[in-house]
């Protein structure tokens, strides 16, 4: 069973920067391609980043591009997620997601795992 859990959500004032963090366990894990994600209550969940397992290719959504940046560590099945020059739109849950392949992926429903969500506020 694999699990994620994320940290380093909470309150932050525009412009500011912030680092999201998102540990992996479980005896299975293995070699996975992995996203964030965030979500405003009534809307759907949205796209914000992804990253293959080795680190080598990586995808944006445009609204972050060029703010954010994600990163991995597979030593410590760790994965990040650096966001600056934020903004009030950046509000939202935020959820770590794992794949069932080494690959990364933009769509939701190409991840296996999901961690419980972090809520994100960034004030005007």
């Amino acid at each position: 069973q694999v699990q994620l859990v994320e940290s380093g959500g909470g309150l932050v004032q525009a412009g500011s920067s912030l680092r999201l963090s998102c540990a992996a366990s479980g005896r299975s894990f293995g070699r996975h391609g992995m996203g964030w994600f965030r979500q405003v209550l009534g809307k759907e969940r949205e796209f914000v980043a992804t990253i293959t397992y080795s680190g080598s290719s990586t995808a944006y959504a445009y609204s972050v591009k060029g703010r954010f940046t994600i990163s991995r560590d597979n030593a410590k099945n760790t994965v990040y997620l650096q966001m600056n020059t934020l903004k009030p739109e950046d509000t939202a849950v935020y959820y770590c997601a794992a794949r069932a392949t080494q690959y990364y992926s933009e769509e939701a429903s190409g991840y296996a795992y999901w961690g419980q969500g972090t809520q994100f506020t960034v004030a005007s």
